[in-house]
């Protein structure tokens, strides 16, 4: 900090250079924030902004990486076992536009109060390793689904590859957006830590939409059927262990690697 001519070789070689709107014009030249009021305080606003922003950056990267993670390894496995494919080309990509726009919301989202105590440092290794928890876990439940649906609803065979194909990407897109609630806390989420009321509404909207999207005819363009009416028992059940196990190895990486997010 500094706002003499003194001070303008040390604010250009420091990291982070602040003056103030009057001091001398090399200083505010060299300078990379200039405070307009005699105010430190919005220095700490400004810190505390800062971190928020990255935690919600970071929640991002790591359940879209998880996620993609996760994806890729059920199609490999099912493309080996499957005489069709498991998603048709088309639906991955309207359901990864729509699982986009549900996570527009996170940049308002909240910070858990904890997180913003202390600086955070860029680390790929925790990117890698929440993405070999995360994702494999998306994955064997994605495999529960495939026998669900070849052994309870019969979409055993090319003629009934549609129906498979609409309850995996039902059930992975409602999947990957409910789940971002519980990714983004290491506490127990909507009861110790709530998300920003727009995150709540864009995921309950693609929620909405993803079981929606099969009875209308827009979602016929893509190849999506009806679904019977106990898939959806299935898929409420599923999603309830989905997020108690994710509870579950949220401890397990918190207490092997001291972090979460």
């Amino acid at each position: 900090m500094g706002d003499g001519i003194n001070d303008a070789s040390s604010l250009n070689q420091s990291d982070v250079g602040i003056s103030v709107d009057s001091a001398v014009d090399i200083a505010k030249e060299s300078a990379d924030i200039i405070l307009l009021e005699k105010d430190l305080m919005v220095l700490e606003e400004g810190v505390l902004e800062g971190r928020k922003t990255y935690g919600n950056l970071i929640k991002y990267i790591k359940m879209a990486t998880s996620s993609n993670f996760g994806n890729m390894f059920s199609v490999l496995i099912a493309s080996i076992f499957l005489p069709f494919l498991p998603i048709l080309p088309i639906q991955i990509l309207i359901q990864n536009i729509l699982y986009d726009f549900s996570q527009l919301a996170i940049p308002t989202d909240n910070v858990d109060k904890e997180y913003i105590l202390k600086p955070r440092k860029w680390n790929t290794k925790s990117l890698s390793s929440f993405m070999m928890f995360m994702g494999p876990l998306s994955s064997i439940f994605d495999i529960i689904v495939f026998f669900i649906m070849w052994y309870v609803f019969k979409a055993d065979s090319v003629s009934t590859q549609a129906l498979f194909q609409t309850g995996w990407f039902v059930f992975g897109l409602v999947s990957q957006t409910m789940i971002v609630h519980f990714i983004r806390t290491t506490k127990i989420p909507f009861l110790q830590s709530r998300s920003s009321n727009l995150l709540l509404f864009s995921t309950g909207i693609i929620v909405a939409i993803a079981i929606a999207l099969p009875y209308t005819w827009f979602g016929s363009i893509f190849g999506l059927v009806t679904l019977p009416a106990l898939f959806f028992i299935f898929l409420v059940g599923l999603i309830f262990v989905y997020a108690i196990c994710t509870q579950a190895v949220k401890k397990i990486y918190v207490k092997r690697y001291g972090e979460w997010i």
